[in-house]
């Protein structure tokens, strides 16, 4: 075969790869359709051979030029750096989070775990003396007694609100990672840092709303809730998922398997870790606020409907069909 021929019979292949990577350079911090990567990845390995073959038989200098510059732009594209993209970063947060919590077993068996512990514990601590102090001990009830006899409002200024919130995030966040942090035992230590946590927040809600103070308590509490008790059983449901890759590896080697599910899970704790700076904020700012109640059970309301959206709509719109590739 001349050359000529040779040339004309690689253009068309030449021709999508540099279509290829225009394609690849759009869509920059977006999600690249896994079918045409394949293709431009084995386009790319051919116009390589194209140009060494180029080299060889001495092709036309603005043949060889060409596919010098193509060999190059489709060399940047398959083994770029990818630079922070807010657009993507934004995507991946309000998108495919949500998504990929919704459909993920683990968090719905941290929710099921938190909430039936949380609801039990507050109902056996409300309807049976001594059950909380069995469970926080006299001490801890005591202290809880004694930090709610005042109303909201009459509380520190707002220096010391702020050192309040700065305190709520370090010991938020210490809570989440515990539960995050457990799920490398098989995600076994993840559901028991969970039920503790749910056994010992119920315990206390339920000595609390039978106990004298029991409207200044709820008056603290609501507006935070909401944000804090979702971000608990996020981190925890990260780590089930963590553990549970470790036993079912999908014919891959344990430490593959958990390399890959890492990511995913750094991202529902990095999700997590957003709502517990919220309702850390929430916290140390509007629940000991001298507002009225309404305001606050108005602030409850709002965020979880913004935390049922938030989940909800994007699995929702998932079965609608994706822009073309």
């Amino acid at each position: 075969m001349s050359i000529a021929a040779l040339i004309e019979s690689r253009a068309a292949e030449w021709a999508e790869l540099a279509a290829d990577v225009a394609w690849l350079r759009s869509r920059a911090g977006r999600r690249i359709d896994a079918e045409r990567a394949a293709a431009f990845a084995r386009r790319y390995r051919a116009a390589c051979s194209d140009l060494a073959l180029a080299a060889a038989l001495r092709f036309p200098p603005t043949t060889r030029e060409h596919l010098q510059q193509l060999v190059a732009d489709a060399h940047t594209q398959l083994y770029r750096i990818e630079s922070f993209s807010l657009l993507g970063w934004l995507r991946s947060l309000l998108v495919e989070v949500p998504r990929r919590v919704v459909s993920d077993p683990c968090f719905w068996i941290a929710l099921a775990l938190f909430w039936s512990v949380f609801l039990g514990a507050l109902a056996a601590a409300a309807t049976r003396p001594g059950f909380a102090a069995e469970v926080a001990g006299e001490g801890t009830l005591a202290k809880m007694e004694e930090m709610y006899a005042a109303k909201p409002g009459s509380g520190p200024s707002a220096e010391g609100r702020s050192i309040m919130a700065g305190f709520y995030v370090f010991n938020n966040a210490g809570i989440g990672l515990r539960c995050f942090a457990g799920g490398i035992l098989c995600g076994i230590g993840s559901l028991v840092v969970l039920a503790f946590n749910a056994l010992f927040l119920g315990a206390i809600f339920g000595h609390m709303l039978v106990a004298p103070q029991a409207a200044n308590f709820t008056e603290f509490v609501t507006a935070h809730g909401p944000f804090e008790l979702t971000a608990v059983v996020l981190s925890a449901a990260a780590g089930l998922r963590l553990g549970w890759s470790i036993l079912d590896t999908r014919g891959r080697g344990r430490m593959d398997a958990l390399r890959q599910a890492a990511p995913e899970a750094l991202e529902v704790v990095g999700l997590a870790t957003v709502l517990f700076f919220l309702a850390a904020f929430i916290e140390g700012f509007v629940s000991p606020a001298r507002l009225p109640y309404a305001v606050k059970a108005g602030v409850a309301i709002l965020t979880t409907a913004l935390l049922g959206a938030y989940f909800l709509v994007p699995a929702l719109l998932a079965g609608r069909p994706r822009d073309a590739a």
